[in-house]
């Protein structure tokens, strides 16, 4: 147990160390940008001249880092013919631009982590060796991956990339909140209009704390439409043909504008815009009682908080019954071209972080899912989930998921750019706009974004 406290610790003084800076467009808490002299330990390696050197170019910080830099550093010790220098990038669009500068060349990597949302983009890009050609070659079984996260990364039955770091929002509460406004503490709001009447209760218990807040961030807003069944995107959030328009109905995207208004309307709701970090220092400081965030958040919130945390499953509205969350987070991609030598090598190193052992580490040391469920029997992970059992329903919540088009989440190269208006569109309605406004804006442009997308590929 002592072990568990120590890793718990450490990850979090990590994780200060990089706070501060902006988050990935899929996962606000889990990459954060550090510092240039923080890259791995790996890539200092005293002798390498023996060993196939393998670069693999990431986006993680802080907590994440550190536990990415051990897990490279067992994988370099355990064998003595491949060399992993794992090379941090900046974010992820930091490193995705940097790669497109290289792209081709002798100076690209090996290996590269990049979010969701850049899928379609690495695929129609033209310099990534889908994995599934090594998987076939070599008669793989990627059968034993958590279910809802091999739904996101295969593509009509084709692994593009290996999945990695993957995370879904969750709902965050301040149990002693609940308790000073006689809520019961252990059953948190399950709908939208039940998080409106905890709202209530606690401002009216306490007027100096809120009652709820939502980041304006076009990936929360994605995920509240997914738990309703809803499509991002038509043509089957891009899995059956490329997009054309918007997927979701007016009463699905409207009833997350609906919902915020009314608790703008009666003085519950806490606007913090567009910054993830003010909320989450917002919640620490008791000044509100909820709010929904990355599942990656986990550590960070519950061992900083005075007070005890509860985590519950993302909020859906009254009517409509809760079908689950789309994954988040980023996987590793095989660049195309480099010398065979190297490519089994990087494969070799792909296939080590799936075992049941490093995800557990993984696990533990960050708060994201273990891609292999078998992990959590690993004892590591059964002693963290009796020491912080929140985490344990993040993990609950994933594998709840009702298996769809909505939960197996969007592909288009511009998801991106509709997150940013989705999130102008918040804005306008936390500021106290008019939702009919605010929403007719945002279905324009966003279809407009389609269009244009589509006819940039000559579609």
């Amino acid at each position: 147990m002592k072990k568990i406290l120590a890793i718990f610790m450490l990850g979090f003084v990590l994780f200060l160390a990089a706070c501060g800076t902006d988050g990935d467009a899929s996962d606000p808490k889990g990459e954060k940008t550090a510092s240039a002299d923080a890259e791995s330990t790996s890539d200092q390696s005293e002798n390498t001249d023996e060993k196939q050197v393998v670069t693999f170019w990431h986006s993680m910080g802080g907590a994440g880092q550190e536990a990415l830099n051990a897990i490279v550093d067992s994988y370099n010790n355990s064998q003595d013919k491949v060399q992993v220098n794992a090379e941090y990038q900046g974010s992820y669009d930091e490193a995705l631009t940097k790669f497109n500068s290289v792209a081709g060349t002798d100076s690209s990597p090996t290996i590269i982590q990049t979010f969701e949302i850049g899928t379609m983009s690495m695929i129609n890009s033209g310099t990534i060796l889908p994995i599934q050609e090594l998987i076939d070659a070599e008669g793989y079984d990627m059968s034993g991956l958590e279910e809802n996260i091999i739904n996101y990364y295969s593509l009509d039955g084709t692994f593009y990339s290996m999945p990695f770091n993957s995370s879904t929002p969750v709902m965050y509460y301040n149990k002693d909140a609940f308790k000073a406004a006689n809520l019961d503490p252990e059953t948190p709001p399950e709908t939208f209009e039940e998080v409106e009447e905890a709202s209530q209760a606690i401002v009216k218990a306490n007027p100096d704390m809120k009652g709820f807040a939502l980041q304006a961030y076009g990936w929360l807003y994605e995920q509240l439409l997914a738990n309703q069944g809803a499509l991002l995107l038509n043509n089957d959030n891009g899995r059956t043909d490329t997009p054309t328009e918007i997927g979701w109905t007016e009463e699905e995207g409207k009833s997350i504008f609906e919902w915020v208004k009314r608790m703008v309307d009666d003085e519950t709701f806490a606007n913090y815009g567009t910054n993830g970090d003010n909320m989450v220092a917002g919640f620490l400081a008791g000044d509100v009682a909820m709010f929904l965030q990355s599942s990656a958040s986990s550590r960070e919130v519950i061992d900083n908080a005075p007070f005890e945390v509860g985590i519950a499953f993302l909020p859906h509205p009254e009517a409509k019954k809760r079908e689950g969350v789309v994954i988040g987070g980023a996987s590793l991609w095989m660049i195309d071209g480099k010398p065979e030598e190297e490519t089994k090598a990087a494969w070799d190193f792909m296939k080590y972080l799936q075992t049941p052992e490093i995800q557990a580490e993984w696990h533990v040391g960050t708060g994201y899912f273990a891609i292999n469920p078998a992990a959590y029997d690993e004892e590591l992970v059964v002693e963290a989930h009796e020491e912080m059992p929140q985490l344990k329903v993040t993990v609950d919540q994933l594998q709840a998921t009702t298996s769809s088009f909505a939960t197996q989440g969007a592909l288009m190269d511009m998801i991106p750019e509709g997150r940013k208006i989705i999130e102008t569109a918040l804005e306008m309605v936390y500021n106290g706009g008019e939702v009919d406004d605010a929403y007719r804006t945002a279905v324009e442009q966003f279809n407009t974004a389609i269009e244009q997308a589509n006819a940039a590929r000559g579609n």
